[in-house]
């Protein structure tokens, strides 16, 4: 997917780059078709794989952003002449952004001629009106040189409640997802890292059950703090409001001693039964970054993220 938030953020802080995107494959390949990278004079974030193909078209990337130029096409034997062995091919488009480019990225779905002066095809007209104006699905593709894409939809709020070893493994793992805006709560400032991803707003509270009132009500909550009192008041005040997900670190103990001081705090079965506890794959261990890794991959697996089989998270 197109980031238009990523391309915002980059452009405002690096000036004007360029985004190179694998519009067509052929054969084997690294990436998959949409896969990107932004390239600017002294830096890049994404990857279209390939080791000497990135290299390239990154090298190819800054000189057109040197020279002033917006646009090109290019296609790509991966064999002997790149010292490749994926044996197939893959054509990239190398397009130039600045702000007046990106508010050109119209609604969910973003459809240019990268080619070629063909109008733009009748079947991709039709997708791109779907995609549109009844929320259908769209794959990227390029079509008689025109390349389309669906564009990230607005980010959804995910706020990690905790800055211990699992809470900066979910950073870790969540931060390069395309999809969420991530908060991260904890009690002080030490129980950071000296270094918090630039994506991630951290918020210190001496109490963070009093913040709970301010998450959205479309937020995604992972609670995996250091104290099992602090743990037991998050869904309290969880429970008390409308919320996307909540998920709890923890043993199947722990969420049944937890069950029941819930009830006895005034929440009925129903209630108690919007947590999902334990998180994780339980067959990839408790390792921090396995928790992560387990949560972050059947997000993966679940296809749309406001759609996600969250209760199969335990």
């Amino acid at each position: 997917m197109l980031d238009r938030a990523a391309l915002i953020g980059l452009t405002a802080q690096h000036g004007p780059c360029m985004r190179v995107v694998t519009a067509e494959v052929k054969g084997s390949a690294p990436r998959e078709v949409g896969s990107a990278m932004i390239v600017w004079a002294d830096g890049q974030a994404g990857t279209i794989g390939g080791g000497t193909l990135e290299f390239e078209a990154t090298k190819t990337a800054r000189q057109m952003l040197a020279d002033g130029k917006h646009l090109k096409r290019s296609s790509h034997p991966l064999g002997p002449a790149l010292g490749q062995c994926c044996g197939g091919a893959v054509t990239l488009v190398t397009e130039r952004f600045d702000h007046e480019r990106i508010n050109q990225i119209d609604g969910t779905v973003f459809a240019r001629r990268v080619s070629g002066d063909a109008p733009m095809p009748f079947n991709m007209r039709r997708e791109v009106s779907d995609a549109r104006s009844q929320g259908a699905g769209i794959a990227p593709q390029l079509v008689d040189g025109w390349f389309i894409e669906p564009v990230t939809p607005t980010q959804k709020p995910l706020w990690i409640w905790g800055a211990g070893h699992v809470g900066r493994a979910f950073v870790d793992v969540f931060t390069p997802l395309p999809g969420f805006g991530i908060t991260w709560i904890d009690t002080e400032q030490s129980r950071y890292p000296e270094t918090i991803p630039d994506a991630v707003d951290p918020l210190v509270a001496a109490d963070p059950s009093q913040v709970v009132k301010h998450a959205p009500c479309d937020a995604h909550h992972l609670i995996v703090t250091f104290s099992h009192a602090l743990d037991l008041n998050l869904c309290h005040h969880l429970l008390q409001q409308d919320f996307a997900f909540t998920g709890l670190i923890g043993s199947k103990t722990k969420w049944t001693r937890f069950q029941k001081r819930l009830r006895d705090l005034g929440h009925s079965n129903d209630q108690i039964s919007r947590i999902t506890c334990p998180i994780g794959d339980p067959s990839l261990g408790k390792h921090p970054q396995a928790i992560a890794i387990g949560v972050a991959a059947k997000l993966l697996k679940s296809g749309q993220e406001q759609t996600l089989g969250w209760k199969n998270f335990g």
